[in-house]
């Protein structure tokens, strides 16, 4: 057994920064699935907003993200993100992270549901990738931060298993690249392993994005939030045979239309702010432009920038312009095939402002955590400072509660590999699973197919518990048991709610309700930490 002072899991914005803030008070192990530089985070295109130009700023910047939220933004969340971010970025830069600048002044864009170019960008449009490296880089400088690399986390390790409110986080189970399990200690465990986009089958997220450190802390006994509201990105590249690649909504900023498969610009049909309404809107009047005359039918839809002439497109998006090339497209001359793609979780493990839990010792940040922040909608690019703002908060809430270590008995004995057939079969279970989230839980929803997901969802998990029982063990298995535990919360939380907001849209129940909120919106608000008045867990209802 290994112990620690902090475990991190995840080595994306959220969780790295979080170590930076660790690293001077004990010996930080941050766990990954992959390399370092595989994460959510990397993959980020179009920006992080920011407000860097004073307090106007950022109080249009507060008001935006309480719009785009769609009724149910938490506004103290919303308030901590947009004031802390322009001290975290500006620390950032100080540790070499290099956005586009121009004259020496930082180069700033706009995208949808923003009133005012506020987004920075590094390399054109792979800002992720810069911040990802800048902050692996500097964590890398510190002595006392330890990477365990194409590591899986399997489990929670707690005392006081039978009450919750007894339980405390003291550690968590790993297994390495040779399936070998190890256990270690720690004062302290935050997650911050990012979202769940491969739980559908079409996805802008890498293939490490399947929502282990949710899934693992709501077996561990941690409250789960708003699992219902997941952002489909509008604007993924639709060519058969291709994977969902992220067109970023950085293009619409710089100009972008959409156009149906008759040539027309169709967004004015839907919202004033036509391809720069919210991603919700937009992704929802794609989908509805995409649908043929019969059920099964599709048509398709287009980003258009051929007539965006002041601006070299190349230059400006050197890495989608690349990809683009090899299927020989070029942004400058045709029209780019769109659809929409699981993007982003608003919800996720619920925490207060500062990243604690229900469960003591165990805290949460970035995509994989729930502030309430995002409410029913994401602002465009506010993720990557989410991770920023809140990684740091979550990390001094961990030193504020100074947990002692508490060792614990040795891992598990090696779990049995899957054979071959075991492996193939488990994959046709994954893919049945992600297939059927987004025939049944997807962009437009209604009962009928959520209680079809469940169907789908049910035949997969008892799949997986029959692999659990024989003693079998392995990373996709890992993997796989996590995206069945986020598939059921998201439909749970997608049948309870009978209202469309946000991203979350109901066939069946097409309107807001807002007599249903407000009757309901006090059951969402529980004192976890009563000595401070803005520490509020959020709860589905």
């Amino acid at each position: 057994m290994t112990q620690v002072d902090f475990l991190v899991m995840g080595a994306g914005v959220a969780g790295l920064r979080a170590a930076v803030e660790l690293v001077n008070h004990g010996d930080v192990l941050v766990v990954t699935k992959e390399s370092v530089a595989e994460s959510n985070t990397h993959y980020a295109q179009g920006g992080i907003a920011v407000a860097m130009e004073g307090n106007e700023d950022v109080a249009l910047h507060l008001e935006d993200t309480v719009a785009a939220g769609d009724g149910l933004v938490y506004r103290p969340a919303a308030q901590a993100l947009v004031a802390e971010g322009p001290l975290r970025v500006a620390e950032l830069i100080e540790w070499g992270a290099q956005f586009d600048r121009a004259g020496g002044e930082l180069l700033r864009t706009r995208e949808a549901a923003h009133s005012h170019p506020r987004i920075l960008h590094a390399n054109g449009d792979a800002t992720g990738a810069e911040i990802s490296r800048s902050l692996a880089a500097f964590a890398h400088s510190h002595r006392r931060i330890h990477f365990a690399e194409w590591t899986t986390v399997t489990g929670l390790v707690a005392t006081g298993k039978v009450s919750v409110a007894e339980r405390r986080v003291i550690g968590a189970d790993l297994l390495d690249a040779d399936n070998q399990p190890h256990r270690v200690a720690a004062r302290a465990v935050l997650i911050a392993a990012g979202g769940a986009g491969q739980v559908y089958s079409d996805t802008t997220n890498p293939a490490v994005a399947t929502g282990d450190g949710i899934a693992l802390a709501a077996e561990a006994g941690a409250g789960l939030a708003d699992m219902e509201f997941y952002q489909f990105h509008p604007t993924a590249l639709s060519l058969p045979g291709v994977p969902r690649f992220l067109l970023s909504e950085a293009l619409r900023g710089e100009g972008a239309w959409l156009r149906n498969d008759r040539g027309e610009r169709f967004m004015e049909r839907y919202h004033p702010k036509l391809e720069l309404a919210p991603r919700d809107v937009v992704a929802r009047a794609i989908a509805r432009e995409g649908m043929g005359a019969h059920p099964g039918e599709s048509r398709l839809v287009y980003l258009d920038m051929r007539h965006v002439k002041n601006l070299d497109l190349h230059q400006r998006f050197p890495g989608i312009s690349a990809f683009l090339a090899q299927q020989g497209l070029d942004l400058h001359r045709d029209l780019i095939p769109v659809r929409p793609a699981a993007h982003y979780m608003m919800g996720g493990i619920r925490t207060d402002l500062t990243g604690r839990t229900n469960l003591r010792g165990l805290y949460a940040a970035g995509e994989a955590a729930c502030t309430g922040v995002h409410g029913a909608n994401r602002l465009a690019s506010n993720s990557l400072l989410e991770g920023l703002v809140f990684g740091a908060r979550a990390a001094q809430s961990i030193l504020a509660d100074g947990l002692p270590l508490e060792p614990e008995s040795a891992a598990q004995p090696a779990p049995v590999p899957l054979s071959p057939a075991e492996e193939a079969l488990l994959e046709t279970h994954i893919a049945d699973l992600q297939r059927g989230m987004w025939a049944y839980a997807g962009l437009l929803r209604e009962e009928s197919t959520l209680r079809q997901g469940f169907a789908a969802q049910q035949a997969c998990a008892s799949a997986l518990d029959e692999l659990v029982q024989q003693g079998k063990g392995s990373r996709r298995l890992a993997e796989a048991l996590a995206l069945s535990r986020v598939a059921r919360a998201i439909l749970h939380a997608a049948l309870a709610r009978t209202e469309s907001r946000g991203a979350h849209f109901r066939n069946d129940f097409p309107q807001r309700d807002d007599a249903h909120f407000q009757k309901h919106s006090s059951q969402r608000q529980n004192g976890a930490n009563q000595n401070n008045a803005d520490k509020v867990l959020f709860e589905n209802w």
